[in-house]
């Protein structure tokens, strides 16, 4: 790449540079803390005689472009570390001056600088040619937010300016026009608007409440996978929300997870106990309950189960970090040689997943050991790590799905493949997990009888497709906008009636169809016909049935789709058969 040509992250870095000056032109006993490029953009940490508004941004954006029109060369230049501590000194940027004492102490001789205009600031670079460089269309200053310097919250508190920079306009615009989408999205938004879940500060921070339209969703996706893990030959299963610590100490999990557990239940004269964090030992349980030969095997058991993790306070996000969540998990214990059909078909029901949920763009992670954190972060089994890595990385490429390794991302105790799905609009998501272990089986003495009369130890594979419903249903409802297709829509039907005249017809239908196992509210006649279709819009329902006279005369209804706007009447039985079929097959709406 030549100077003519920089790079999007050398034009980030130098929007940087051009931002300090602009503050600083704004604000000349600004102090400068850093300003690196980032992901979509760049930002700058400042000390300010004032705090700033939203209204000094255009301010700002209209000084950095006036810098861009002179096409200021930057020029990099090094000074002797003591010069430099000396310039910092005499220009009061405190922070800067921290940072090259550091180096010094770090065994540094000298240090780079570059300048452009009368700008000087502490940098290695590097940076365009010269501002002119820069088109002033791609890029915009977008928020403000706090930063401690030095990201600790003993030091100051500065104020952070954030910058969005792309290739071209279009890019910018069209970044901007995601975003926006993305806020209307937001699920922790629209899960207040369409009454699905709320928190309360009585209950505790990261303990979701599932509203009865949210609890039908929860209930429906349960149901999707009761299904799907029926025909896979799947045993369910039940297990309670709390255990002995002996049980985790067994596993492995307490000395490995006890920062992210609830503290112990001590009770006079009994063993401490934990609510539970994961369900693998207590399946592990039921499988040891009764002797296991080879026939048993593939075994597969299946649970919906309540866990509990005491997340970091700062890490809790609305569905998608919590503290208490029911996991779509099973654990399949089989032998060496069932392990790859076994793997594979896990595999195989993911897909069928994202067929069901128009799940397009996905990315499947082998995660792997680090062998200098054996006994650390992984059970210390080596020739185990690499007899397990090979069987996954084999499964995968026989299954020709499309794959990426990341290290130091395993499990444990073992390999595993991590989902990454992109939602409708671009957002992405870890959702789901395959993990194969080989270590805690052993550790639990998990056994069976092979053919020869011989014991041996079963391997272990945990699956979670649909994650956790917390989670998945936070997905689902960016992914889908909280407009869902109609089998996991909260309200399949709306019933409007015209008049109060109508309200008998709209009752009889709606009786009809909840019989019929379809999910419908009536909107009565007490607000205007108008305001009624707006609230149905406003909540997504995926048909609004319009019913007055003519529809109450021929024993029809007017529907509207939601999805596809289109607006028909219909006969009755004729719709009503149609809506039975969608929700049946679980089909996706047509647009």
């Amino acid at each position: 790449m030549t100077k003519s040509s920089p790079t999007l992250d050398e034009k980030r870095h130098s929007l940087s540079h051009i931002l300090a000056q602009a503050v600083l032109n704004m604000f000349p006993e600004a102090k400068l803390g850093i300003g690196p490029a980032i992901d979509n953009g760049f930002y700058y940490d400042f000390e300010l005689p004032r705090t700033l508004i939203p209204e000094d941004l255009p301010i700002l954006e209209k000084k950095m472009k006036h810098i861009i029109k002179q096409n200021q060369v930057f020029e990099q230049y090094d000074e002797p570390i003591d010069k430099a501590i000396d310039f910092l000194k005499k220009t009061k940027q405190d922070f800067k001056v921290e940072l090259v004492v550091d180096l010094k102490e770090g065994g540094e001789k000298q240090v780079s600088f570059y300048k452009n205009g009368s700008f000087v600031d502490l940098c290695k670079g590097p940076h365009v040619v010269s501002t002119g460089k820069i088109d002033p269309n791609t890029f915009k200053l977008d928020k403000i937010a706090g930063a401690y310097w030095r990201g600790d919250e003993k030091r100051p508190m500065l104020q952070r300016i954030y910058g969005l920079a792309f290739e071209t306009q279009n890019e910018l615009s069209d970044f901007l026009k995601m975003r926006k989408e993305a806020e209307e999205r937001d699920h922790r938004k629209l899960g207040k608007e369409l009454d699905l879940f709320t928190f309360d500060e009585n209950v505790g921070p990261g303990l979701p409440l599932w509203l009865p339209k949210g609890t039908v969703i929860v209930e429906e996706l349960e149901n999707l996978a009761k299904e799907m893990e029926y025909k896979a030959g799947y045993l369910r299963l039940r297990t309670p929300h709390l255990t002995k610590g002996k049980l985790y100490e067994m596993s492995g999990h307490l000395p490995l997870y006890a920062d992210s557990m609830y503290p112990p239940m001590r009770l006079q004269g009994e063993d401490d106990y934990y609510v539970k964090p994961m369900n693998c030992p207590h399946h592990h349980m039921i499988y040891k309950a009764r002797p296991k030969s080879y026939r048993d095997l593939p075994l597969r058991y299946a649970e919906y189960g309540t866990c509990y993790r005491y997340e970091d306070s700062g890490a809790l996000f609305g569905l998608m970090r919590v503290r208490s969540l029911q996991m779509n998990d099973a654990h399949i214990y089989c032998t060496e040689e069932q392990f790859e059909d076994e793997f594979m078909a896990v595999t195989e029901m993911y897909l069928k997943y994202f067929k069901i949920f128009n799940i397009k763009k996905f990315v499947m992670r082998l995660s792997l050991h680090d062998p200098k954190k054996l006994g650390e972060k992984y059970v210390d089994e080596p020739e185990l790590w690499k007899k397990g890595e090979v069987m996954v990385r084999k499964v995968m490429k026989k299954s020709k799905i499309e794959f990426v390794e990341a290290e130091d991302e395993a499990a444990f105790y073992g390999p595993k493949i991590d989902i990454e799905v992109w939602s409708a609009i671009g957002r992405e998501f870890t959702l789901a997990t395959n993990q194969v272990d080989f270590a805690v089986p052993k550790r639990m003495g998990l056994t069976y009888t092979d053919e020869k009369g011989k014991e041996k130890i079963p391997l272990c594979i945990h699956r979670a497709p649909l994650s956790t419903h917390e989670r998945f249903i936070g997905f689902l409802i960016e992914h889908f906008g909280g407009a869902f297709p109609a089998w996991l829509a909260p309200v399949q039907a709306v019933i409007i009636p015209v008049a109060e005249v109508h309200e008998k017809y709209a009752r009889d239908l709606e009786k009809e169809m909840f019989e019929k196992g379809i999910r419908v509210e009536v909107m009565t006649a007490e607000e205007t016909l108008g305001k009624r279709i707006r609230n149905a819009e406003k909540m997504k329902i995926p048909y609004m049935l319009v019913v007055g006279d003519d529809e109450k005369k021929k024993g029809t209804v007017t529907a509207r789709s939601y999805h596809s706007k289109e607006q028909k009447e219909h006969k009755k039985s004729a719709f009503l058969e149609a809506l039975l079929s969608e929700i049946r097959e679980r089909r996706l709406p047509s647009a």
